[in-house]
């Protein structure tokens, strides 16, 4: 399922990507500003994740603290570092874009999560190393918004340690 998925995530056209990255943006500005987010985890985009980038700064130039997941160790919850848009970045040793210079800070209050699919119980489809899991599992849970396009909905059961997300934010609303 999971090949599947990204299968139809990468088969997206780059004009349709940017139209519902561009309605995804508007939705999480407004998410944040009704629910008076003060500091967010945010996820750097690959694999055709949806690019909320254009979001982070808007949020950074409202004053928003914003913080990049960081892989410290596997099998661990994610650490995250300060970030602001603009700054240098590397990636680490999972290919993944981290600020250069690491600035550990504590878990945001809000996360966002990118998604391989998602589920009706708003569950998770990731890429199955339960980094997020792991991140969400201690209190206090922190809110929790799983991002991906609406095509991406599937149908699956749950594992036992999977953890149930507060929303999904899609290019159609909020699940």
């Amino acid at each position: 399922m999971r090949l599947r998925l990204l299968a139809a995530r990468g088969a997206l056209d780059a004009a349709t990507r940017a139209l519902w990255d561009g309605a995804m943006c508007a939705r999480l500005l407004a998410w944040c500003a009704d629910g008076g987010v003060a500091e967010l985890g945010v996820y750097w985009p690959l694999r055709g994740e949806p690019d909320l980038r254009p979001a982070y700064a808007a949020l950074h130039a409202r004053g928003v603290r914003l913080a990049l997941p960081v892989v410290l160790e596997k099998a661990a919850p994610l650490a995250f570092a300060s970030w602001t848009p603009g700054e240098a970045m590397v990636r680490d040793g999972m290919g993944v874009a981290v600020p250069a210079a690491r600035r550990l800070t504590a878990r945001p209050a809000a996360l966002l999560l990118p998604c391989v699919g998602y589920n009706g119980a708003r569950l998770r489809l990731g890429y199955g190393g339960g980094y997020y899991d792991r991140t969400l599992a201690p209190a206090p849970r922190p809110a929790s918004i799983g991002v991906a396009y609406s095509c991406l909905a599937a149908e699956f059961a749950g594992a036992g340690h999977d953890i149930a997300l507060d929303a999904i934010l899609t290019e159609s609303g909020m699940v």
